[in-house]
């Protein structure tokens, strides 16, 4: 609990007073526009998620990037244009995830973004499979001043784990979290906030427990259970059993997200994400950049991009007929991700 609170923290103290007031000011904008059910937009996004690359090592079966199915272009995020985005934001946004899809640590660049972020006093997370945290790289991550890193584990045996994660190694991803945590130790650093993640599904459901436990075995800071998205549920066996660890709802033979889905979207003002190609996309359930609303990087402007009448379009018809836009029909907005 204790580093819980220290976390906490150090996200409070990420809120500088220009980027309280941005945050004053871009969620009465929000309030104004849902009165009106129409876009009314003032300041910048809280928050950011950059993606530092589309490659991956592993071949989970709902992943894009595990499959090798992006029709986008995919690649390494470019340092010089992830530092121009960071110098444009700085001043408003105080929150960044360095992770959309792909494998966040085969980005060469990966540790000087965070790094550069750091010196912008932003909050930084990350996620990772783990299979890079090698001794070295466990400190670089440490150094780099990341301030929260969340490890996929979806399994506490090698049949469990690598049912999802295919082409993955449990003993190396044990081996790293174990590594990180005894660097942190020989640090005597609080940071990264290390969080072990699994997602519920029908071939570990048994092994949750177990996968609780670890939190004092290994002395990670938190355990999170998260519920699993999968794009075809009817035809998924990965589903778990126990409708309490699903965020689908089954009845007359199919299933659902269990939910309204209502006509508003907090994170078209909050939180956009940036692709590795500067491709801005609305939020992170649009996978394959199918409604990019302009290139923060070929245009040299985010705030051009992030005021433009595609964009002011896209938000107007949240008010109207959000569940007429592919990408939200698996939104889990006001359903339990975490368990």
């Amino acid at each position: 609990m204790e580093f819980i609170w220290k976390e906490r923290l150090k996200l409070i103290k990420s809120f500088t007073f220009l980027r309280l007031i941005n945050a004053l000011k871009l969620y009465s904008s929000y309030l104004v526009s849902y009165a009106l059910r129409r876009p009314v937009h003032w300041g910048y996004p809280l928050s950011i998620a950059f993606e530092p690359t589309t490659s991956c090592n592993l071949r989970c079966p709902e992943c894009p990037s595990g499959l090798r199915s992006f029709s986008r272009p995919t690649g390494n995020a470019d340092l010089s244009k992830f530092k121009s985005l960071i110098d444009q934001v700085k001043r408003h946004v105080s929150y960044l995830t360095l992770y959309f899809q792909g494998e966040p640590y085969l980005n060469p660049s990966f540790f000087e973004m965070v790094a550069y972020a750091k010196k912008a006093k932003m909050f930084t997370t990350t996620s990772t499979n783990a299979h890079y945290l090698c001794e070295e790289n466990c400190i670089n991550t440490i150094q780099s001043g990341l301030d929260r890193l969340i490890i996929s584990l979806d399994g506490i045996s090698e049949e469990s784990y690598s049912k999802y994660r295919v082409g993955g190694d449990l003993i190396k991803v044990e081996n790293g979290i174990k590594t990180l945590v005894l660097a942190k130790k020989k640090l005597n650093s609080d940071t990264p906030f290390i969080i072990v993640q699994t997602i519920a599904f029908s071939h570990n459901e048994h092994e949750l427990d177990e996968i609780k436990s670890l939190k004092k075995e290994w002395g990670v800071d938190q355990v999170l259970i998260k519920t699993a998205q999968v794009s075809q549920p009817e035809e998924n066996d990965l589903l778990p059993k126990d409708p309490k660890l699903s965020r689908y709802k089954y009845a007359n033979g199919s299933y659902s997200l269990d939910l309204k889905l209502p006509n508003r979207c907090w994170r078209m003002w909050s939180s956009p994400v940036i692709t590795q190609d500067g491709e801005l996309i609305p939020c992170c359930f649009d996978k394959d950049a199918d409604h990019a609303m302009g290139n923060v990087s070929s245009s040299g402007s985010f705030k051009k991009v992030w005021q433009n009448t595609r964009l002011a379009s896209f938000r107007k018809q949240l008010f109207s007929d959000r569940k007429s836009i592919d990408i939200c029909k698996n939104c889990s907005e006001g359903v339990k991700v975490w368990n």
